[in-house]
């Protein structure tokens, strides 16, 4: 059976895998930091890792793609966007509930969760919470694990339902992000192209850096695409790293490489100087409409 990495247990990330992929269709290999994912991959512990991605609010996690991009070399295989409603949990027989959600909030002194998710809830917190202390941690499943294991009332997490009946929380108030079209998009990564569901719905990635010495050459990168009718879902700058002021671009785009305009459009972007790499060509699944499960 091959082997996924992910953030978990009790993570968004985890509840959108076992939507998509199935809980025993793969071995799930839960670790508490990012960097631990990517690397049991990379090292072969694992065939493959799921990656948060992008949020609807939020944008690129900046950290992931940076790990992608700069520190791995794992193809893109499949992608995937899930719906994030987070969820106020504590320990339970405290002051309050959900009933009494102004007393309950009172009582709490500090809320642990994963930077992202803290962000998607300013508005909840601000109103609610406004003198709490805030601790970010490495995934929502590690903030519920930390708040049973601290046993401290005044303590709280933001985080999934499933990580609230994995570790024995209560729910003092569902669905508090800012935003309820809240959804993130997860992408899974690894050598070997898996075996799922087919779908006509296509996507592939590339990172494009410039030339320097070319005026004009996003321009005519861009124009690659558009007189081609190749639709760019997302376009953003990244700093290369490696000096001040120099980008790549990071390009996602409706079309696959079994397609016969696309590696023209790549070609033609190569022959005015362009870097092109290719991060992967795979199938996407939206919520509601399908899973990606044989």
């Amino acid at each position: 059976m091959k082997r996924i990495s992910l953030l978990g247990p009790g993570t968004y990330t985890e509840e959108s895998a076992h939507h998509y992929l199935g809980r025993d269709a793969f071995d799930y290999v839960n670790y508490k930091l990012i960097a631990d994912v990517f690397e049991s991959t990379v090292n072969g512990v694992t065939d493959y890792s799921v990656i948060p991605i992008e949020n609807t609010f939020e944008g690129s996690v900046s950290l992931h793609v940076d790990w992608l991009v700069h520190n791995v070399d794992l193809p893109i295989q499949a992608e995937w966007v899930y719906p994030i409603s987070i969820n106020l949990l504590r320990l339970p027989g405290g002051p309050g509930g959900s009933d009494e959600l102004e007393a309950a909030c009172g009582a709490i002194r500090k809320i642990y969760s994963h930077g992202v998710t803290l962000a998607q809830c300013q508005q909840f917190l601000r109103t609610h919470l406004p003198d709490v202390e805030l601790e970010p941690v490495g995934s929502n499943g590690e903030a519920a694990r930390m708040v049973r294991e601290l046993g401290d009332p005044a303590a709280a997490a933001l985080a999934p339902l499933g990580a609230g009946a994995l570790y024995g929380l209560e729910t003092l108030a569902a669905g508090v992000q800012d935003h309820q079209n809240n959804f993130t998009r997860f992408v899974l990564i690894g050598h070997e192209k898996p075996q799922l569901k087919e779908t006509a719905d296509r996507k592939t990635t590339i990172l494009v850096t410039l030339p320097e010495d070319f005026p004009g050459a996003l321009h005519q990168v861009l124009s690659a695409f558009a007189w081609r009718r190749i639709n760019l879902s997302k376009i953003e700058s990244r700093p290369t790293k490696k000096k001040l002021g120099s980008y790549y671009f990071y390009i996602d785009i409706e079309a696959s490489m079994d397609s016969v305009l696309l590696p023209a459009a790549l070609q033609e972007i190569e022959a005015i100087g362009c870097q092109v790499r290719l991060m992967g060509c795979y199938p996407t699944f939206s919520y509601g409409n399908e899973t990606a499960k044989v």
